[in-house]
């Protein structure tokens, strides 16, 4: 038996004999690396808008890759979510312009948008443009016409139910076999090319945080993705001495 001594010690100081033995422990752990989820290139959407069979495919692919929306508050939106006038004083709304707004809430079909906090984007010309050929094509489905979810299924039963985030995953997956991309492409990055796009156009953090809908600054950075050409031209941007002192040749 070790000494008195020996026996008042931690386990984790006596070795096989009693005699002091002390393990050295990292005091600090690396954290493990996390693989990034790449961005969809403006090549690979372009290339699924081009295959798309009909206007709310085409409208989906503009929300996810022009508003940066993600899965489920894409198809939790409601037509009265979305504010297209100049002016939308008549919706009770003070924010000029098409602008739609994503409002965490319980859904029938399942949809919710992940953070607790609405905020409100806004829609270019693109998007304005197809949801107008959406709204025809929608008009062509008396199921949908008292449904005020804006994505209803308008090919398959049941009509005019509310689009779910299954039929999404399986839109996208339909559309890189028919633009016969080299990689699948999700939803998600789609997202991801949007903020990467925002900041290329020359967006602050802060922009692109308030229309991804991040608490915090730093969940915005993993979806920023600079392009080579940003890059070396934020090399280019450093003066070189000669520009800072003057040219005295």
């Amino acid at each position: 038996m070790p000494p008195l001594g020996i026996r008042a010690r931690p386990l984790a100081a006596q070795g096989e004999s009693g005699h002091l033995q002390y393990r050295l422990r990292a005091r600090h752990s690396l954290r493990q690396p996390t693989t990034p989820v790449d961005r969809a290139t403006d090549h690979e959407i372009v290339s699924m808008f081009r295959v798309c069979r009909s206007a709310r495919d085409r409208l989906i692919v503009l929300l996810l890759s022009r508003a940066g929306l993600r899965r489920g508050e894409l198809t939790g939106l409601r037509r009265s979510d979305l504010h297209l006038l100049p002016d939308n004083a008549v919706h009770h709304c003070l924010i000029l312009g098409a602008h739609v707004h994503v409002v965490r809430r319980e859904n029938a079909n399942g949809a919710v948008a992940k953070s607790r906090h609405s905020r409100t984007v806004p829609l270019d010309f693109l998007v304005l443009h197809a949801l107008d050929l959406y709204y025809l094509e929608r008009a062509g489905s008396p199921q949908s016409r008292s449904c005020d979810f804006l994505l209803v299924n308008l090919f398959r039963d049941p009509l005019g139910a509310p689009m779910t985030l299954g039929a999404i995953n399986e839109l996208f997956a339909a559309l890189c076999v028919r633009a016969n991309l080299d990689r699948p492409i999700s939803p998600h990055q789609c997202r991801h090319g949007f903020a990467s796009n925002l900041a290329d156009s020359g967006a602050v953090l802060d922009e692109i945080q308030g229309l991804l809908g991040h608490a915090s600054p730093t969940s915005s950075q993993p979806y920023l993705h600079p392009s080579n050409e940003r890059l070396r031209a934020a090399v280019d941007r450093v003066p070189t001495p000669s520009s800072l002192i003057g040219d005295h040749s």
